[in-house]
């Protein structure tokens, strides 16, 4: 068992770059639709929202609580099983922030999660009562509770504005965007950055460091908050234009409905312990702002490409965690370092590919599609 003390820390590592990646692939929840009307510029956004995750991971526990202590069972689970869960929630979030769909964070954790536990000890390591619960029951009904909520309150925005000066809603408008962003940034963190305190505490627990059904120590809470808080600064583009741009055009009464559905939402939820996607709480809320304005254009393709990418995530983060730890679990410690390797190369991999076509804060608002380059673009002056 000596080589357990360094496998909780590689652990540990690892799930706080899935916090990280958690950051940027979700920064758009909070910040896309101020980004998209012009309410806060990009910088200022990303700036603002990584601070506000990083309070908003010390607001509650009870989501680290479901994940340490609810979806799977801690005294069959290992840090291994853990450490092949994070892989592939890794990968997923790579994955899809290269294609620009904003996937949901925590199913990807979840699935990686299941997968893993369920390779390693069968299917009583896993309590799929909880799951529909605590995950399955709210990724559908949350996105359409923010859904018709923000239709209703973009509807009752234009109606009760309708006869003053339009640049006059707008700067209103955009000045509650500052707050209402802001509010979706510190529930951001309060419910997200929760997932990988619950999946540290579940490693310290497997490992016997703490005792069976205990909360995450400050030291946990407080690494995952500046983890998540570093990703979000350093800004998703890809998903930032996705959602800001992709689904509808957002004027900004829209964006302040929208924002606004999305806090409550999400604060409800962390307050109950169901820890359940942001990204789909906020992707229901600009659609159903999209709705609420008579004459705006919705963009079903875009919403029937992150459907699907909202219905593959689970199993297929599942699939590779389960195939990374039956690595882990036939190789021991050879294993693990070759799933760290492989996951290591990918995640390089899909960086690279991301270069030939970069989405930055300069050019996150010129178009909405996201496309991917297989080739290097072309040196300037090299065809005439």
């Amino acid at each position: 068992m000596d080589h357990i003390p360094f496998l909780v820390a590689v652990v540990i590592v690892t799930a706080l770059a899935f916090d990280f990646t958690n950051g940027f692939h979700d920064t758009a929840n909070a910040m896309a639709t101020s980004i998209a009307t012009g309410a806060l510029a990009p910088r200022t956004a990303v700036l603002i929202s990584g601070v506000l995750n990083v309070v908003g991971a010390f607001l509650s526990t009870e989501v680290a609580r479901t994940i340490s202590g609810g979806i799977v069972d801690d005294t069959l689970v290992s840090p291994g099983m853990i450490f092949a869960g994070l892989i592939g929630a890794i990968l997923w979030n790579l994955l899809t922030w290269l294609a620009g769909l904003p996937s949901s964070s925590s199913h990807a954790l979840f699935g990686g999660l299941i997968g893993a536990v369920w390779v390693g000890t069968g299917s009583r390591g896993v309590d799929f009562d909880k799951v529909v619960e605590k995950v399955l029951v709210p990724a559908v009904a949350s996105p359409v509770v923010a859904g018709v909520a923000a239709l209703l309150a973009t509807y009752l925005a234009y109606r009760l504005t309708d006869r003053a000066r339009k640049d006059s809603v707008t700067k209103g408008f955009r000045i509650g965007q500052v707050a209402s962003a802001s509010l979706v940034s510190l529930a951001h963190g309060t419910n997200d950055a929760q997932k990988t305190m619950g999946v540290i505490t579940l490693t310290l627990i497997s490992a016997g460091a703490l005792g069976h059904d205990a909360g995450p120590p400050l030291w946990v809470i407080a690494s995952a908050g500046l983890a998540i808080g570093l990703g979000t600064y350093l800004g998703g583009w890809r998903i930032i234009r996705t959602m800001g741009k992709g689904l509808t055009e957002i004027q900004s009464p829209q964006g302040f409905a929208a924002e606004t559905a999305s806090t409550t939402v999400i604060l409800t939820s962390a307050h109950l312990g169901f820890a359940l996607s942001t990204t789909q709480v906020a992707s229901g809320s600009i659609l159903g702002a999209g709705l609420g304005r008579r004459l705006a254009e919705v963009r079903w393709g875009v919403a029937g490409r992150m459907a699907v990418a909202w219905v593959i995530t689970l199993p297929a983060a599942a699939l590779v965690g389960g195939l990374a730890a039956a690595v882990v679990q036939n190789g021991g410690d050879l294993g693990t370092a070759v799933v760290a390797l492989v996951g290591a190369s990918l995640a390089a991999g899909i960086v690279v590919i991301s270069r030939r076509n970069p989405v930055h804060a300069h050019n996150v608002n010129d178009a909405h599609d996201v496309s991917i380059r297989t080739e290097p673009p072309a040196k300037v002056g090299a065809a005439a």
